[in-house]
């Protein structure tokens, strides 16, 4: 998925996996997608493999699995790697630039419109984090 597509939106960048702790996620960022969308905030999940074989499916299991267990409405790229030398080209750019590479599935990069500020929130920030949504709204401009 070519991403200059969002050129000028806020990016909620996150790698996802539908076998894990953390996948109930999945609900919260749809919530928070569907909420702000239309004030320029795009989540993007970034389905991977990586962290415990979570995320086994095909590029299809895995859009089904989410659409119709979470109702995800947000695009989702292709299933890729986002850990070590062989990451995702995107991803080794975001771990460079925050100095915050995933430890496991769900782990977050929030990108400001400008794409001049990125910051980083671990799989353990919930969508609803406070903390999350106020750089959110920041970023937004709200």
């Amino acid at each position: 998925m070519p991403l200059c597509q969002y050129a000028g939106k806020v990016l909620l960048v996150v790698n996802t996996a539908s076998y894990c702790g953390f996948t109930s996620q999945y609900d919260g960022l749809e919530k928070i997608y569907a909420g702000l969308k239309d004030k320029g905030l795009v989540v993007i999940g970034f389905p991977s493999n990586d962290f415990g074989e979570q995320e086994p499916g095909s590029d299809k299991e895995i859009a089904d699995f989410c659409r119709l267990t979470y109702g995800v409405e947000f695009p989702m790229v292709s299933k890729t790697v986002v850990k070590g030398k062989s990451a995702n080209s995107f991803y080794l750019k975001l771990a460079e630039i925050t100095d915050s590479r995933p430890k496991w599935n769900f782990h977050k990069y929030l990108i400001s419109r400008d794409g001049k500020k990125v910051l980083a929130f671990g799989s353990f920030t919930k969508p609803d984090d406070k903390e999350l949504l106020a750089k959110i709204d920041e970023f937004i401009g709200k």
